[in-house]
């Protein structure tokens, strides 16, 4: 089961579209954002990317779509193999897929006993078990500190490090029982769903992935094209707020001689959009998203 599509209308509605023009769905996973796209389109192209290849089975048959099962940060690369320079629209939902999440075996879930994997994408090498496993106790606690925000890294990185001297850490529910005495009272979901981010993060390199996207598109956006972009926490928000304000991921605004900020995009959206009411009744999933737009200047 493939997860509802997040603040589906506002990001259709954000991008724009053009019959004629050329469209990407970076995370194509279930398809409900490219099914809407490909909906207002009439002699123009969708290409999608998804590099799990578990997204392969939901590809659209359809002349004005091509899925490309890789990660997006060849983005560039592919689109000039399809002859594309320039596109008109670009949408990123960045969320983890509820099949994801619902695949015991891939790890994604707290709730469910799986191997500690947490690949996006099955064929890479590094895992979230041989992180757990390897990773020295600087290493985890750095991680713990700046991925998961988690405020007893160090005591976290040490317990499990004191752990695998005696045995590997191999499941999800292995984690869950060597870090259950760093868990602060009554917070048992919410630090587990940290911890678990921390360590996605790290396996699939996302926040430098994204960091490449936002570049990469920034330079194939022809004017006036629109991104839209959903993040689900605050590290990714802050890079995608502070590349639409400033252009780096900083958020230093450069201004020129007279006071105009030196930046590719104008925002759209002055604060995020959130979902409504009536989308977190149906879809508790999508309660932390937050939807950015921009438009290349």
């Amino acid at each position: 089961m493939y997860h509802l599509p997040v603040l589906l209308r506002e990001s259709i509605d954000g991008l724009c579209i053009k019959p004629e023009g050329i469209f990407v769905d970076v995370t194509f996973g279930g398809g409900g954002h490219s099914k809407e796209i490909l909906k207002l389109l009439n002699t123009g192209h969708l290409y999608a990317f998804d590099q799990d290849p578990d997204s392969l089975i939901n590809d659209l048959k359809d002349d004005r779509f091509t899925l490309v099962n890789q990660n997006f940060i060849y983005l560039k690369n592919y689109l000039r193999f399809y002859g594309v320079n320039q596109i008109d629209g670009l949408l990123a939902d960045l969320g983890v897929s509820s099949h994801q999440f619902d695949k015991a075996e891939r790890g994604f879930s707290i709730r469910q006993e799986g191997i500690l994997d947490l690949r996006m994408n099955p064929l890479q090498s590094l895992s979230a078990k041989e992180i757990v496993n390897t990773y020295d106790e600087t290493k985890l606690k750095e991680i713990f500190q700046l991925y998961g925000e988690l405020p007893n890294a160090s005591k976290l990185a040490s317990v499990i490090c004191m752990h695998r001297k005696q045995e590997e850490i191999s499941t999800t529910f292995d984690l869950k029982k060597v870090v259950e005495k760093c868990i602060p009272r009554n917070m048992e979901n919410k630090f587990l769903a940290m911890l678990f981010q921390a360590l996605r993060i790290e396996v699939n390199q996302e926040l430098e992935a994204l960091k490449s996207l936002l570049q990469q598109t920034v330079e194939i956006l022809k004017p006036g094209g629109r991104m839209v972009f959903i993040s689900y926490h605050s590290l990714e928000d802050r890079l995608v707020k502070n590349f639409i304000k400033a252009g780096n991921f900083e958020g230093n605004l450069e201004k020129d001689f007279y006071g105009n900020p030196l930046t590719p995009l104008k925002s759209i959206t002055r604060k995020p959009i959130t979902p409504s009411q009536e989308e977190l009744a149906i879809n508790n999933r999508s309660r932390s998203a937050k939807l950015r737009i921009a438009e290349k200047k």
